[in-house]
């Protein structure tokens, strides 16, 4: 294998990590309190282009992976 599809996953596998802590983030965001406390991270668009890196780098690594 070459040492790009590597890259690629662990790449992917960081970025969809990354997709997944900030959809966390934005559902506690909108389940808050007190709905002064409005906070200051831009979750929804963190989550949108991470969530699109991981499926554009983990899809790219599993079609090299299937197409040897």
């Amino acid at each position: 294998m070459d040492d790009s599809l590597h890259w690629m996953t662990i790449c992917g596998s960081l970025a969809a990590l990354v997709a997944v802590i900030a959809w966390l983030g934005d559902h506690r965001r909108h389940r808050r309190k007190n709905i002064e406390r409005v906070g200051f991270m831009p979750w929804t668009p963190i989550f949108f282009f991470s969530l699109m890196v991981a499926v554009l780098l983990l899809g790219l690594s599993a079609r090299e992976w299937l197409g040897g």
